[in-house]
């Protein structure tokens, strides 16, 4: 009979300098440190088309997009997390020299039929407890369709974007993500 071998906890500091030297990358949860799988050509088609029209629409905006190399560090009530987004948009960002950001307004994930239960479950329960977010978003990559959290008066409203003709408007930062774009060159059924 064979057993799973324990997981060992880890610092915060000790995990950060990892990710210094690491070939692979790993998120972070509560001291315990998960390596991450590589994506599919659809995913990161996916992930580049967002990228490039958040890129184009910030020109001249203090906001920044981000892909997928930049952490984002989440300060829970009893524990500390690590998660490498696919993108993000940051207004207020951290020093240039750290490797992490504290404060984004917009998180976007890519889902896949691995990363799925995570992205919708955890990392949503998560990343909604971030006080500077105001939209999480999370499409598709094998239909045009998105979700989408946005931050509203009472709390986190949700909704779901779907087909090629829609389009997902934010006002802070004005940004627009025309599902057309986003799934430029995506073989979809």
């Amino acid at each position: 009979m064979s057993s799973v071998p324990e997981k060992m906890f880890v610092a915060v500091e000790d995990y950060l300098e990892g990710e210094e030297v690491s070939d692979v990358k790993h998120e972070y949860i509560a001291g315990y440190v998960y390596e991450m799988v590589g994506a599919t050509n659809a995913h990161n088609i996916v992930a580049t088309n967002i990228l490039g029209r958040l890129f184009a629409q910030l020109d001249g905006n203090p906001c920044r997009v981000f892909n997928s190399d930049t952490k984002i560090r989440v300060r829970m009530k009893d524990q500390t997390r690590f998660y490498y987004p696919d993108v993000s948009i940051v207004c207020t960002p951290n020093p240039q020299s750290d490797a992490f950001q504290d404060y984004p307004a917009i998180i976007i994930e890519v889902l896949s039929n691995s990363t799925r239960r995570v992205d919708e479950g955890e990392k949503c329960d998560a990343y909604l407890t971030i006080p500077t977010l105001t939209h999480y978003v999370m499409f598709e990559q094998e239909t045009a369709r998105a979700v989408v959290y946005e931050r509203g008066e009472g709390g986190f409203e949700r909704r779901i974007v779907t087909g090629l003709e829609q389009d997902i408007s934010i006002s802070e930062p004005k940004v627009t993500l025309d599902l057309t774009k986003v799934y430029d060159g995506v073989l979809l059924p």
